[in-house]
């Protein structure tokens, strides 16, 4: 009885991916790197399509990476992903509203099959002009966002994401990093934005359901201890 009251406590913050990790901290940090290698894949693959669309020109010398896309391009929308993706549930925690809608895996999956078909959609289908097709990508844009997030951390955070990362891909083709064919909102095209909201909604989703599923397996080690 003695040997068992002597017995050090188990934590009770136990991590959802590996049974030896313990602290919270370490549960963020790979959080924030399946979301990083999250970001990297679906950059190349959303990269390619606007590259094959000659949507957007990289300078000879920089295409050096596979999918015929810049090497810093990957890094740089994994590192923007990990971010966004442990930002949007810190966010619902320090607002006091936890993300409720549609929480299960199969919801964080459409969403992002809807946001690779946004992105899909301002590569290869044509539209009369730029300003109808800006339009139809805000309305689908949106719709993702009430189809999968319905809140309003999520919408203010997506717009935020959106005017930031806008901003920096126009100082990018202003200091001639890359550039846009047809550019039609000063330095880019103006359905940029568009993308940038859904991308926002997508890893936001996606980083909530990573932090759900660790305060779902932390409170059912808590109950069995």
């Amino acid at each position: 009885m003695a040997e068992n009251d002597a017995m050090p406590a188990l934590p009770k913050k136990c991590g959802p991916y590996i049974s030896s990790v313990t602290s919270r901290g370490m549960n963020l940090v790979i959080r924030g790197i399946v979301l990083f290698f999250i970001g990297v894949f679906l950059a190349l693959v959303l990269n390619l399509l606007q590259i094959q669309r000659n949507v957007t020109l990289f300078p000879p010398d920089v295409i050096t990476s596979i999918f015929s896309s810049a090497w810093w391009v990957p890094p740089c929308c994994g590192t923007a992903s990990a971010a966004i993706g442990l930002l949007y549930p810190c966010m619902d925690r320090h607002l006091g509203e936890p993300h409720k809608f549609k929480r299960e895996w199969s919801s964080v999956m459409r969403c992002v099959a809807v946001f690779v078909g946004i992105n899909h959609a301002s590569a290869k289908v044509d539209f009369a002009n730029n300003i109808q097709l800006s339009l139809t990508l805000a309305a689908l844009s949106i719709g993702l966002w009430w189809m999968f997030d319905r809140s309003r951390s999520g919408f203010s955070l997506g717009v935020g994401i959106a005017f930031l990362a806008t901003l920096v891909s126009q100082l990018q083709v202003y200091n001639g990093v890359y550039q846009y064919t047809s550019p039609d909102f000063l330095y880019v095209r103006s359905w940029l934005p568009c993308i940038f909201f859904a991308g926002g909604i997508t890893m936001g989703n996606i980083g909530r359901q990573l932090a759900m599923y660790e305060c779902k397996v932390i409170a059912e080690k808590s109950h069995e201890d």
